[in-house]
């Protein structure tokens, strides 16, 4: 079924500047920055408006100012806006809407839903499983006709899967089974074929799931639980809401593994220790830890085994809960500490495969994700008690532009990953948050 949100009700940080920041600008200014910076030169400006950053194209590292850090969200080390520094998004001109479902009533039972995107533009759409439908249903979506290719049953009950890979000749979906419930297996649709296989791998070890990324070279990766971090002596501190705020996590390694998606005895230790990871066309990216302080993040050039790391520059007490990459870009977002007036230190940093700072949206009740070979950053602000600023923002890594596209977000977790770079998709509450419509939409540029 599908997940309920907690819904997350935060006060208002203090009134941002309504002007719109030419994100642009910024952008170029921020990366002669780090250029500058790289031959020993330190320079900048750091421009605040009623305790929030407003923007920082140049600042202290978090953390320099004690007293300050204590009562307001340190500046990031990097070029910096919030979501005042959006613009309206106007359908038709800045974006276009290729297609909408609508769940009425999602609170009652489990609906229809688009899991994603196939790089040749068709959206894989599921169909429950609910109380009259013992197993989901899948199709092919095409969304100028709205026909749909049902494909064949997959016969996999009321389990749960997620889409790692929709490409134009076969759709992987993760999902889990076994004795314990927590045994890997990926549902693999040959879309020439049209036929389903079930993989599992008898010799890998357990791992931690749904865990797993599609490299480039087709393989599954999946992680092995290495360390985790410990809760602090006497707990984590209280934080909004009465939350706790575990901003300072020491965060998880694992070790990774790959498997074959079409041989069950080809399992092979990658040895190599993670964090997060992700891949673009060319290269694997990881950092050290998850789920707490990123470390360092590392490069491979899949091409030539070379590689490199930097600093990402992250808050002291920033605790990254989503990563991506791009082709040369890197996306780390984190949750970085409460502070008084109900207000979150949220980021979404975005940052060059060479460890150039782009730049870094800091806000209240913000979080992001890119879709692998994506060019959009999808920015969705939980800040429920705030009309201004709560919906989905866009930032378009080509453009940089940054583009607000609703005024509100739904209480369930929607989406999967879009095959086109300019694409993305989008939810929003209906029938008094009780349902939601979700959207699949593309950026003109």
């Amino acid at each position: 079924m599908v997940n309920d949100l907690k819904q997350l009700l935060r006060d208002n940080v203090a009134d941002a500047p309504t002007d719109h920041v030419d994100v642009a600008s910024l952008v170029a200014a921020g990366r002669r920055r780090v250029r500058v910076r790289r031959t020993g030169a330190v320079g900048g400006v750091a421009l605040l408006a009623a305790g929030v950053v407003a923007i920082a194209a140049i600042g202290a590292p978090s953390g320099s100012d004690d007293t300050a850090a204590a009562t307001h969200p340190p500046t990031p080390d990097a070029p910096t806006i919030t979501l005042a520094g959006a613009r309206p998004a106007v359908a038709g001109r800045d974006y276009e809407v290729l297609a909408s479902h609508t769940n009425k009533d999602l609170d009652r039972d489990n609906g229809q839903y688009f899991d994603g995107v196939t790089d040749d533009g068709l959206i894989l759409f599921r169909d429950g499983p609910r109380e009259d439908l013992e197993q989901p249903r899948f199709a092919l979506l095409n969304p100028a006709t709205d026909e749909k290719d049902w494909l064949p049953d997959l016969g996999i009950g009321w389990s749960q899967t997620w889409a790692v890979e929709l490409s134009a000749d076969r759709l992987v979906l993760l999902g889990a089974a076994g004795t314990t419930g927590m045994e890997p297996r990926a549902y693999v649709f040959d879309r020439t074929q049209r036929t389903w296989t079930t993989m599992t791998w008898p010799t890998l070890p357990d791992v931690e799931f749904p865990h797993g990324e599609i490299g480039p070279d087709g393989r599954l990766y999946v992680f092995e639980p290495a360390t985790q971090g410990k809760i602090p002596e006497g707990g984590w501190p209280t934080g909004n809401g009465g939350d706790a705020d575990d901003s300072n996590a020491e965060g998880d390694t694992y070790h990774l593994w790959s498997v074959s998606l079409t041989d069950a005895s080809d399992v092979r230790d990658e040895d190599l220790t993670v964090g997060d990871l992700a891949f673009t066309d060319s290269s694997m990216v990881w950092t050290d830890s998850a789920n707490g302080h990123a470390g360092r993040v590392h490069v491979r050039d899949l091409a030539t085994g070379d590689e490199h790391s930097f600093d990402p520059h992250t808050g002291a007490k920033c605790n990254l809960l989503s990563f991506g990459a791009t082709d040369d870009r890197v996306l780390m977002s984190q949750f970085c500490g409460d502070y008084p007036g109900d207000v979150r230190d949220d980021r979404v940093q975005i940052l060059t495969t060479d460890g150039e700072q782009v730049v870094t949206l800091q806000d209240n009740g913000v979080e992001g994700s890119l879709s692998p070979g994506s060019d959009v950053v999808t920015v969705t602000s939980y800040d429920g008690t705030d009309d201004e600023r709560s919906g989905t923002y866009v930032y378009d890594l080509a453009t940089d532009r940054f583009l607000r596209i609703s005024d509100a977000v739904s209480s369930y977790a929607l989406g999967g990953p879009t095959g086109n770079a300019t694409q993305f998709l989008w939810h929003t509450p209906v029938n008094h948050r009780h349902g939601a419509t979700q959207w699949l939409g593309e950026l003109l540029r």
